[in-house]
């Protein structure tokens, strides 16, 4: 849209740009989001890693949401990380017991995220898999990926996905850096790009 100056001879003078929103560490983040295997779970595996754009900086306003099923392959029918107490409306937040498999987490100041979850066992053909949403500025849609973890490497192998993606099948498998601990950056675009997935 432009708009047109009357105080002299016609010419055409840009709209001043808007500020894209919306913003992600506005009223969504909310306590525990990235706690979603039940306190003191003895099989709680942790995933992290930096958002980082297409020249590699960390991206200190993005949004990862994992969901996972549960490490039998079954889908989680419990309540979600957003109860509220139907009395007073407040927010009640997971019980710490049930495995509800789906968290949000905010990346903090320097693009990091963590979440701490089960680990997934399979569900259908393939290796077990973290689903994965992104949220961050400059996307006006969201973008989709999966978290595989190592350690089952017949099962990786024989996975159709990633069969298909080549070379670039590294983008979507973990690092273990320790014992229960994993390593996933998410790299929107450039070099070493995740993959990204669309659904219809």
């Amino acid at each position: 849209m432009t708009k047109t100056d009357t105080s002299g001879p016609e010419r055409v003078l840009p709209t001043p740009s808007h500020t894209v929103g919306p913003f992600y560490g506005y009223a969504l983040p909310f306590p525990g989001g990235e706690e979603i295997a039940p306190a003191g779970h003895p099989d709680t595996v942790t995933v992290h890693g930096y958002v980082l754009d297409g020249e590699g900086r960390p991206l200190p306003d993005a949004f990862v949401e994992v969901w996972g099923a549960c490490p039998d392959g079954t889908v989680p029918r419990v309540d979600g990380a957003l109860r509220r107490d139907p009395a007073t409306g407040g927010h009640l937040g997971r019980n710490g017991v049930e495995f509800t498999g789906w968290g949000r987490a905010q990346t903090d100041a320097n693009g990091h995220w963590y979440a701490r979850t089960l680990r997934p066992g399979a569900r259908g053909g393939g290796a077990p898999y973290l689903s994965v949403c992104v949220f961050a500025r400059g996307l006006l849609t969201h973008l989709f990926t999966r978290i595989y973890l190592p350690g089952d490497e017949s099962a990786l192998a024989a996975d159709p996905l990633l069969g298909r993606l080549g070379e670039r099948r590294g983008t979507l498998i973990a690092d273990e850096e320790a014992v229960g601990t994993h390593r996933f950056d998410i790299r929107l675009q450039g070099e070493g790009e995740t993959v990204f997935l669309e659904f219809r």
